[in-house]
């Protein structure tokens, strides 16, 4: 089985939106906030030093996130997504590794994430990556209820 960690690219676009639609629609609903996220990926995130990774198996798009830069020393975790087929298979975490590797070369400080304590088994790889609760800021999500950190 071929697995790899690729960076963004426009041609992927759409397999961002698809997975994190299904988890979004499975466990919530999709919100204002995430629907104008997937209209501007490219010039909201891409364009400002952010970087959308995606983990490819067998060359298919099996997984997803994004690093959206806050400030030279701040960014924030979003939109992880592993498709229902490949989960089980520890993607998450080589997404994971990825986003840590690449805030350190953009010499970051912290990561931080925003989620929800009903998401037990994102909430545990995100402690097993030393991400530890902080309290919460002011969010456009409904459903975060935790916002965990990372110093590096």
């Amino acid at each position: 089985m071929d697995i790899k960690i690729i960076g963004y690219d426009s041609q992927y676009k759409n397999d961002f939106i698809r997975l994190n639609k299904a988890w979004l629609e499975e466990y919530f609903y999709v919100e204002p906030h995430d629907l104008e996220t997937f209209n501007t990926i490219e010039k909201d995130i891409i364009a400002k030093d952010g970087e959308i990774f995606f983990c490819l198996v067998n060359n298919e798009i099996a997984g997803t996130v994004a690093m959206i830069k806050v400030n030279d020393t701040l960014f924030e975790l979003a939109k992880m997504a592993v498709d229902k087929k490949y989960q089980g298979m520890k993607l998450s975490h080589l997404l994971m590794e990825a986003c840590i590797a690449f805030a350190q070369k953009k010499k970051a400080q912290k990561i931080f994430l925003l989620s929800n304590r009903i998401l037990k088994p994102a909430l545990h790889l995100y402690s097993k990556y030393n991400f530890i609760e902080v309290p919460m800021q002011d969010t456009d999500y409904a459903r975060a209820d935790i916002q965990m950190e990372l110093t590096l």
